[in-house]
């Protein structure tokens, strides 16, 4: 079968990469390990990788389709899609909205409070370091990014985070932060950038409008309840899953 042939190129927390079926791609699986605390605290669960498949998928698609570019193609089958390769530039990029996890310990700004303004953060991508918060000096300093893509960077994280906290709105669910990765490409001989890695409630804290509810991993952060149940009930209010009589409402804490 094919998956024997693959060539394995890098294997992650959350995904495996393999050499793509065409020159300038990869393809992308998603497992069903959770890691927390830079994989501190592991553990299996069940459909996680086939629901972030998905939903990164349904996001990701979105963004192209506003002109956004990312490196999704399509989806391959229930854990695999097909992606650009990219050069990964060594920085996660959250934008934050609402106050919660490390900004809320580091200012003492107590969890849920909605920000001045949406907060575009950096972050050095090194899960041995703890991928520790860096200021665009850094930046600069040990050019990890230009000044050029910088400016790219901002302006793209903040037409995601308002794409993203409509769609969610909609939906009934508030975009409290999210993280997202940048790769490098070429096309017609131009240097462009796009978003990569995934986006998923992985790497989104996402609450209930309504009730204040957690659907994202702060649940096996926090050991809060059934992950896969609230990552279950994004996909169904997102009108990702099929109709059937068992799709009652997740239980999301017993």
């Amino acid at each position: 079968m094919l998956m024997a042939r693959r060539t394995k190129i890098y294997e992650g927390k959350a995904k495996i990469l393999y050499e793509g079926p065409e020159p300038g791609t990869i393809v992308q699986y998603f497992k069903d390990d959770a890691t927390a605390f830079n994989a501190e605290k592991k553990d299996v669960i069940e459909g996680k990788g086939v629901l972030n498949n998905r939903l990164s998928e349904y996001f990701m698609s979105g963004l192209n389709n506003i002109g956004v570019p990312t490196h999704f193609i399509k989806r391959l089958n229930m854990r695999e899609q097909l992606v650009r390769s990219c050069e990964i530039i060594p920085l996660e990029v959250v934008v934050r909205n609402y106050a919660a996890g490390s900004i809320s310990k580091r200012l003492g700004i107590d969890e849920g409070t909605q920000l001045p303004r949406p907060i575009v953060e950096y972050y050095y991508k090194d899960d041995n370091l703890g991928d520790p918060i860096i200021s665009e000096e850094h930046i600069a300093a040990f050019n990890w990014a230009s000044s050029q893509e910088m400016d790219d960077i901002v302006g793209l994280a903040l037409r995601v985070n308002d794409f993203l906290s409509g769609v969610l709105f909609s939906v009934g669910i508030k975009l409290v932060d999210f993280k997202i990765e940048f790769g490098r490409y070429f096309e017609n001989e131009y240097q462009r950038l796009l978003i990569a890695d995934e986006i998923s409630p992985d790497s989104c804290r996402l609450w209930d409008i309504k009730s204040g509810k957690k659907l994202d991993k702060d649940i096996f952060r926090r050991d809060l309840g059934n992950l896969t149940d609230a990552y279950t009930e994004v996909a169904d209010r997102l009108g990702l899953l099929p109709k059937t009589s068992s799709q009652t409402k997740p239980t999301l804490v017993r």
